[in-house]
C-alpha cells in the first residue's frame, strides 16, 4: 500500500511542476457592447443623421432601445462611420478602437431591405480586405426599409461576396446585430 500512495504522490507532484515548451494559449475575452452608433454625413452638406442602438443593462431584462434621429435623402451619397461602445465604464470605452486594430478579424456588414440603398467600404485591414468601420451609404429613390448593421468576429473574408458586403458566406461570430427602419425622403 506504502508503494502505491508514493508512486501516486510522485505522479502527483510531477504533474503539478511539469513544464510545457508551448507557450499559453491567449484568450481574447469578448467585449461588452452597449452601444452601436451610425453617423450618417451627407456629402455636399445637409442634415447629418444617426442611427443608435442602445443597450446598457446588456443581457439584462430590458430591451434595447433603438432611434433614428431622421430620414435620409434620396439619390444621396452619405459618409457613413460606425461606432461600437460600453458604456457601463466611465468614461465609456471605445471598443472600435479594438475593432480596428484587429481589423483582419472583424468585419461590419450593411444589409438593406427593398434595395433601398448600397454601401461602399473605404477601410481595409492589414489584409487589403474591409473593416467597415468607414464606409459610403447611397441611396436609392423614395421609400421606406430596413438596415441591419452586424459587427462579425472572424469572418472569413476570403469568402465568395463577403468583401464586397455579403454577410451570407461570413461565417463568424456576431459581436452586435442592429436592425434600423429607414425612410427615405
Amino acid at each position: 500500500m506504502k508503494k502505491y500512495l508514493f508512486l501516486f504522490s510522485s505522479l502527483v507532484i510531477m504533474s503539478l511542476t511539469s513544464c510545457s515548451s508551448d507557450d499559453p494559449e491567449i484568450v481574447n475575452e469578448e467585449e461588452l457592447i452597449t452601444t452601436l452608433k451610425v453617423t450618417l454625413t451627407p456629402q455636399g452638406g445637409g442634415s447629418v443623421v444617426t442611427l443608435q442602438l442602445q443597450d446598457l443593462d446588456g443581457d439584462g431584462p430590458n430591451a434595447p432601445v433603438t432611434t433614428v434621429s431622421g430620414p435620409l435623402l434620396a439619390n444621396t451619397t452619405y459618409t457613413g462611420v460606425t461606432q461600437v461602445l460600453n458604456e457601463t465604464e466611465s468614461p465609456a470605452e471605445d471598443i472600435t478602437l479594438e475593432v480596428e486594430e484587429e481589423g483582419d478579424e472583424h468585419q461590419f456588414f450593411y444589409t438593406f431591405s427593398n434595395s433601398i440603398a448600397t454601401v461602399t467600404y473605404t477601410d481595409q485591414d492589414k489584409n487589403g480586405r474591409p473593416i467597415g468601420i468607414t464606409f459610403n451609404l447611397a441611396t436609392t429613390s423614395e421609400g421606406i426599409g430596413n438596415l441591419t448593421v452586424t459587427l462579425r468576429h472572424e469572418p472569413n473574408k476570403a469568402a465568395s461576396g463577403v468583401s464586397e458586403g455579403n454577410i451570407t458566406n461570413a461565417g463568424g461570430e456576431t459581436d452586435v446585430e442592429a436592425n434600423f427602419s429607414l425612410t427615405i425622403n
